[in-house]
């Protein structure tokens, strides 16, 4: 299973011949390869994957997005509860 996280451009910059770029996961802010989606500029959505943006999402889109990881981190959490 792989899974792909949306975060928002901050920053561009090349580094050693590719374009990288800042990127902000909901408060976590950490490096992606623009490689595949060179249309993708500062205040752009992107789905990240391994490093690498996949896609450019809307802001819609992303929202929806992060609203779905939310509820399934929520399940998670509530699976580990020790029952009483």
């Amino acid at each position: 299973m792989c899974l792909a996280v949306p975060g928002r451009i901050l920053e561009t910059r090349e580094d050693a011949g590719l374009v990288m770029a800042r990127v902000d996961y909901a408060g976590v802010v950490n490096d992606a390869c623009l490689a595949y989606t060179p249309e993708a500029g500062v205040g752009d959505w992107v789905i990240v994957h391994a490093g690498f943006a996949l896609q450019v999402l809307d802001a819609e889109e992303a929202h929806a997005n992060l609203q779905v990881l939310s509820e399934l981190n929520a399940l998670m959490d509530a699976d580990r509860e020790p029952e009483s």
